[in-house]
């Protein structure tokens, strides 16, 4: 967790030397000469234990009131999903202090990675049926076959009726889009046959890091979904907590060469990655295409 009762006390040393000084500058200005002796003249001993019941009152003198009560947050899992894409998002939003934050499966078991990362989940689809924040992660062809699994998106339109955010991370935009949800939303994903894919499900692609309309949010690819759900945590919890958070991440990166999109991207490399990504999505495509018609001519 991001906050501990030590950390807590000491932060709170801060918060209440400002305090006192604001008070006692509306007393006597020449009383707080020295902030430093303010401050010195608190020390962890005088701050109260924290406990169940003085904890919220801490946190929002901290911090001040959430605009969201979160309490619960699920983060979908599946075979063949990015790991960061689902890493990402539960590093960051598992920070939210108030929330409980579980892997979620379409079945219970152990789920590995498109690099081999194995995740248990802690609960199954057919067990959840409210969540606050409901993340879903992208992936290869893992996902490609989320895209047409009906009761997949049925849960997700069920947890959606009730969410206070629905997002998704790279190309789980594809399965959101798949679901009716973002239709006549603005909405990103990965680059890959981003415009393409999210017109097809009615929605207008924005090229941006990560999007927000309305309760949906979405990001681009893989590292974006880190960046979403710090913009989460801001409009939650305030700038002073994603601060904290931030810091606590040392979250500024600064990668070695400029690149990540395709607009920062050679044309080479650009072309090699699409290649790669054509031979894994469209054949997988193309079969079930042909099985949901089949299906479609039987009914």
């Amino acid at each position: 967790m991001f906050y501990n009762q030590t950390v807590l006390k000491k932060i709170l040393i801060g918060v209440l030397a400002i305090i006192v000084s604001s008070c006692n500058t509306k007393q006597d200005s020449a009383l707080i000469s020295d902030k430093k002796q303010t401050e010195n003249d608190i020390t962890i001993d005088s701050i109260p234990e924290i406990t169940e019941e003085n904890h919220d009152m801490l946190m929002n003198t901290l911090f001040g009131k959430p605009k969201y009560s979160i309490k619960n947050i699920g983060i979908l899992v599946y075979d063949d999903t990015n790991s960061l894409d689902v890493m990402g998002p539960r590093h960051v939003l598992g920070q939210i202090l108030s929330a409980k934050t579980q892997f979620i499966g379409m079945k219970p078991g152990t789920f590995k990675t498109t690099d081999g990362v194995e995740i248990v989940v802690d609960a199954v689809i057919d067990s959840i049926n409210q969540l606050d924040i409901l993340i879903i992660p992208g992936g290869f062809q893992g996902t490609i076959k989320n895209v047409y699994d009906k009761k997949l998106h049925e849960w997700i339109r069920k947890i959606d009726e009730n969410s206070v955010y629905t997002a998704s991370v790279c190309t789980g935009a594809w399965v959101l889009g798949a679901t009716g949800l973002l239709k006549n939303k603005k909405a990103t994903t990965h680059w890959y046959k981003a415009e393409e894919v999210l017109e097809k499900y009615g929605a207008q692609y924005v090229n941006k890091r990560y999007v927000k309309d309305g309760k949906y949010w979405t990001s681009a690819g893989v590292t974006a979904g880190m960046d979403m759900s710090l913009a989460m945590m801001y409009e939650i919890l305030g700038k002073n907590y994603t601060e904290g958070v931030m810091l606590d991440m040392e979250y500024d990166p600064k990668p070695p060469i400029e690149g990540g999109t395709p607009e920062k991207t050679g044309f080479v490399m650009k072309y090699m990655m699409e290649a790669m990504y054509d031979a894994g999505v469209e054949p997988l495509i193309d079969s079930l295409e042909q099985v949901k018609k089949t299906s479609e001519n039987l009914l």
